[in-house]
């Protein structure tokens, strides 16, 4: 899938961070397979909320190579319909992920997660992994 775009959920690069032979990381893995990467702002958010000062460098120099799409008012409609949806099921999930998966949608990207068991439940969302 050359030059495809795709959305990398925070699970990718944190498994790239942990990793340390970084050849091993799915990241990796999927640059190899010619996709290219697009995050939410809320992957950005959960990244740098999540960081410790010494980890600032590592996630500064990550990020700035890579494009951040804005939540919006596109999403913000979708999620509106994807929670009432997942709330009638009592399948909700965290709100970070849905709206992760909701810039995804509105975006029409495929979303790389290593985080399928809550991802899974929007039916319309194309999980990668």
């Amino acid at each position: 899938m050359a030059d495809k775009i795709i959305i990398v959920d925070t699970s990718i690069l944190i498994d790239y961070y942990r990793k340390t032979d970084k050849e091993n990381s799915v990241w990796i893995r999927l640059v190899r397979e010619g996709y290219s990467f697009v995050i939410s702002s809320v992957t950005k958010y959960e990244i740098y909320s999540g960081a410790t000062q010494m980890q600032l460098n590592f996630w500064d120099s990550v990020l700035k190579v890579i494009e951040v799409k804005s939540y919006d008012e596109t999403a913000a409609d979708i999620a509106v319909k994807i929670n009432a949806e997942l709330k009638r099921k009592r399948k909700q999930i965290d709100i970070a992920d849905l709206f992760i998966a909701v810039t995804a949608l509105s975006l029409g990207f495929p979303l790389a997660t290593l985080n399928r068991k809550h991802f899974e439940r929007i039916d319309s969302l194309n999980i990668l992994f």
